[in-house]
């Protein structure tokens, strides 16, 4: 084995408080995700209003804290009020995002119901592209005012009878992309003062509840970057507490370095952002610092040959009227006949679950200023899920020990060890992947609950070829010793957890992990996950 990684952690290196809705989760109707994913009233498990209990079971186990719904780039197109009262009398619409027709079976109701029954926080999204202020006025009053007004009192009519408990509202989806209806790129002012304007009636209407503003949907080469956020803000800096950035990283099929540099994605993105929103606190000569919401993040390889992932219309001015663009037929998603995302297929279980992961920790190591995060197909990325049938993939088990025990306050962990360098590769046309020197193969974040008497260290080794020995310096944590070591590795990538076998991939103890004079000595295999958890 070569040089060994060393991280040392300190009860004073303190980020930030952790806010529970880092791990959370989002859901967006596309394809099967919802008509057969979360609801099939012709499923076994079916509940009264044809939730698959299977599925509620894991989220409940999984305890996710928040989920992000309906949003996504469906929501500009939909109109929240076709989408209650009774089932039969609701309208059918088209979904212009993912050429989808939208039967409305699952609506607003039902959506807020779903995160109840998971025991979840509900963040919800507004319709602020082919929706109006009123509109967002209504479904406002619709959901938080206890009753007395026609759209109170309509939520009573149709079953439920108290107002929901939904303290986060998102002012819509990625405001800025050229592929949304009514898209507001070309007035960022204007969509700020609408931002503005409807954060004003969430905080009359309940002044507990928060608001999320959208920033930039991509760091990637997009012409609005990031003076979007700056003249957004410059209209409702304080009315809003959050900025939404989203961020999809890709890197070509195979290349395993640049897939697990995420965290030099993310944190560039973070930091912007964080600068942007900073430089409007100065020119506002506020006292307030505004947070970041990631609440759309996800990791993937890409196929050079495959139009999916490689004909981005999104950043193609032209490409949003080409034939292959528009001319895809409308399909009504069937929940008894599932369909799987074909792009799942490139999924290598195991590094899915290490890219993640690396965005999971990037996010906590600023936990400081990001309070929400949403990994996009968490009930398929975590929770895999078929038309029959739901487990856990080694993403899961992952983010179960981030959500368990990535808690309290963050602390920054200094990790010197093995570098390694990454050279610029083209993803398309218009997405490419800067060149990077002296990436750190042993990443690492950690957190220390004072209340509980336990810090955690997470860690993953990014070496493809090399285990490497890391020696954790603790000496901080007097009266501390090792409660338990786990780690998460397979010596086959193409090994995968199924319902049969939930636990081919998942973490396991190691014996004989001890602190001896406030060190800790092991060894991180290659593309390993680790956490280390000390008690009091």
């Amino acid at each position: 084995m070569g040089k060994i990684a060393k991280i040392t952690v300190h009860p004073e290196y303190k980020i930030g408080e952790v806010d529970k809705r880092l791990y959370g989760a989002f859901l967006e109707p596309i394809r099967s995700w919802v008509y057969g994913g979360i609801w099939n009233p012709k499923h076994p498990s079916a509940d009264d209003l044809g939730f698959r209990k299977d599925v509620l079971d894991l989220v409940r186990e999984f305890e996710l804290p928040a989920l992000r719904l309906p949003g996504g780039n469906w929501i500009s197109g939909w109109d929240w009020k076709e989408s209650i009262g009774p089932v039969e009398q609701r309208k059918c619409q088209l979904d212009l995002a993912w050429r989808q027709y939208e039967p409305n079976l699952v609506g607003h109701d039902e959506y807020v119901e779903f995160t109840k029954r998971a025991n979840t926080e509900a963040l919800y999204t507004l319709n602020l592209g082919t929706e109006d202020i009123k509109s967002a006025f209504h479904c406002l009053e619709y959901s938080l005012h206890p009753g007395g007004t026609y759209w109170s009192d309509l939520r009573r009519k149709y079953g439920h009878e108290q107002p929901y408990n939904i303290k986060t509202w998102c002012l819509g989806n990625e405001t800025d992309g050229r592929f949304q209806i009514a898209s507001w790129e070309k007035d960022p002012k204007g969509y700020g003062v609408r931002a503005h304007e409807v954060a004003k009636i969430v905080k009359w209407i309940d002044p507990e509840c928060e608001t999320v503003v959208c920033g930039s949907h991509s760091p990637d080469d997009i012409d609005t970057y990031p003076s979007w956020e700056l003249e957004v803000l410059d209209q409702c800096y304080e009315s809003v507490d959050h900025v939404a950035i989203h961020h999809y990283h890709s890197a070509p099929e195979g290349n395993i370095d640049v897939f697990l540099n995420a965290s030099s994605s993310f944190e560039a993105f973070i930091k912007t952002t964080l600068a942007s929103m900073d430089h409007m606190k100065a020119k506002k000569k506020s006292n307030r610092d505004m947070m970041i919401s990631f609440d759309e993040y996800g990791c993937s390889f890409v196929k050079s040959e495959d139009p999916l992932y490689y004909y981005d219309f999104r950043r193609d001015h032209h490409g949003l009227f080409k034939k292959e663009t528009v001319s895809r037929p409308f399909k009504l998603y069937d929940p008894g006949n599932y369909e799987t995302d074909a792009r799942r297929r490139m999924a290598i279980p195991m590094l899915e679950a290490l890219g993640l992961s690396s965005v999971a920790m990037t996010l906590l190591r600023h936990a400081d200023r990001v309070k929400i995060g949403c990994m996009t197909g968490f009930l398929r990325n975590g929770i895999a899920i078929d038309g029959n049938h739901v487990w856990k993939t080694p993403t899961y088990y992952a983010y179960e020990q981030l959500n368990k025990f990535g808690r309290g306050t963050s602390l920054l962990p200094a990790v010197n060890g093995p570098v390694y360098n990454i050279d610029q590769v083209r993803i398309n046309s218009f997405t490419s992947r800067p060149s990077y020197e002296n990436v750190q193969a042993i990443e690492s974040a950690a957190t220390h609950n004072e209340e509980k008497g336990e810090a955690s260290i997470f860690f993953l080794n990014r070496d493809k070829s090399n285990d490497i020995p890391v020696e954790l310096d603790l000496r901080g944590f007097e009266g501390y010793q090792v409660a338990e070591h786990t780690e998460m590795y397979t010596d086959d990538l193409n090994a995968a957890n199924t319902y049969e076998n939930q636990e081919r991939i998942k973490p396991v103890l190691v014996n004989g992990t001890k602190m001896e004079n406030g060190k800790v000595s092991t060894v991180a295999k290659k593309l390993s996950w680790n956490f280390i958890r000390l008690k009091k």
